[in-house]
């Protein structure tokens, strides 16, 4: 059976594309979850027209990250932790305290988009990296404090 998906599927194909899939596949997976539609000629311009919003969706999804990763590039995010011998924290400073410290800011922020290179467990000036868009990635400076 012909079919046009509807989204990517990567043991398939992309969105837009036309396949051909078992029918059993089609008529009791693909289709009815919505991840595809039968190749008939009004189903063509409906994917076609599809497409275009999706494009003009993922564009400004983009530029809304690009405006966010420039905002954010400028700010630095302070997190006064407890300090044991040494100047070594207590735990570590992880990715949820940064989330915290950006909402406090205004900034609503994934603790899982958030990326720290190293284990923060002492006192400096550490840099963090969120990914915003698959393209789009900002870095902003952690300074970690005594309390």
């Amino acid at each position: 059976m012909k079919v046009i998906l509807r989204k990517d599927i990567e043991q398939l194909g992309k969105v837009g594309q036309m396949v051909d899939v078992k029918d059993g596949y089609a008529l009791n997976y693909l289709i009815p979850r919505g991840f595809a539609y039968v190749a008939v000629k009004g189903n063509i311009k409906a994917i076609v027209e599809e497409k275009k919003i999706l494009e003009k969706r993922d564009l400004q999804e983009l530029k809304n990250a690009q405006q966010l990763a420039s905002d954010l590039e400028k700010i630095s995010v302070t997190i006064p932790v407890q300090v044991g011998e040494e100047d070594k924290i207590f735990g570590t400073v992880t990715s949820q305290m940064i989330a915290d410290s950006l909402s406090e800011k205004g900034y609503e922020i994934d603790k899982r988009k958030i990326d720290l290179d190293e284990t923060i467990k002492t006192l400096g000036i550490y840099t963090a990296n969120i990914k915003l868009h698959p393209s789009v990635n900002a870095k902003i400076k952690v300074w970690v404090v005594r309390e």
